[in-house]
């Protein structure tokens, strides 16, 4: 049985949703009036200070639909309970979905996307979205688990580039990237025994470039559904980079 186009529809639009948390990077998204937001969610027991009390008028300046909750439900919502100071809030990001919703998307095109595998530091997901957006990246693919998650870190890690950059959910990355490995794409994995290095292979195909935990690397079932293997050449015995580093230079590696 197919599904509706309205039930797809409604499913394409809560795949866009990214909620974030936090009094400040929930403040400062509703200071900027391009980004679309779906709903402000409050704790009923949050004390009316002056960060709440400028939420709230932003919101109702913007006519944005508040849901009030009691604790368990706030932090059903964000998540992450410890940290969320009593503040959620849905955005309704058009370039946010999912790595699937992509592929159907961008079948037959050229395409570049950074796959993260385990990157277990705020900081260095922030670093890498902020060069993926400056380096034209068509999207980073990040699992629902393994990862770190869109959390207040990453997006002053970012510098704001997270609300511009596409970011493709997916529940497990390997059977994503044999996926893409099936309609054609070139999925490759960062290794220092590899022949082939980032100048020597072409656009001829859509390239996936995975990035593997900061200190494992990449995992034994994602190594395995990558198609290729790439190095990127090192002197003075240097052995490897930060991966935010070699994210900027994946993102960059046609600008000059």
């Amino acid at each position: 049985m197919n599904d509706s186009p309205e039930y797809l529809k409604k499913r394409a639009f809560f795949d866009s949703l990214l909620t974030i948390y936090g009094r400040k990077p929930v403040l400062e998204a509703l200071e900027d009036s391009s980004l679309p937001v779906h709903k402000l969610h409050l704790a009923d027991s949050n004390r009316k200070d002056q960060l709440i009390a400028r939420i709230e008028q932003l919101a109702a300046e913007r006519n944005i639909e508040i849901a009030h909750w009691d604790r368990k439900g706030l932090s059903r919502i964000s998540k992450n309970a410890k940290q969320d100071q009593g503040v959620a809030l849905d955005l309704a990001l058009p370039r946010y979905g999912t790595a699937e919703a992509f592929l159907e998307e961008q079948r037959g095109t050229h395409f570049e996307l950074l796959a993260l595998d385990g990157i277990t530091n705020p900081q260095n997901l922030g670093m890498i979205i902020r060069s993926a957006c400056a380096g034209g990246i068509d999207g980073i693919i990040l699992p629902r688990k393994g990862c770190a998650q869109i959390d207040p870190l990453v997006i002053k890690a970012s510098v704001g580039t997270l609300f511009k950059t596409r970011i493709l959910r997916c529940d497990r990355l390997a059977p994503v990237l044999e996926t893409f490995a099936g309609i054609g794409a070139r999925v490759c994995a960062l290794s220092s025994h590899a022949n082939d290095t980032l100048r020597t292979i072409d656009d001829a195909k859509p390239n996936v470039f995975v990035l593997g935990n900061e200190t494992h690397g990449v995992g034994a079932a994602v190594e395995e559904a990558c198609t290729h293997r790439l190095r990127i050449p090192m002197q003075n015995g240097v052995e490897s980079l930060n991966v935010a580093i070699t994210a900027a230079l994946i993102s960059f590696r046609h600008q000059y």
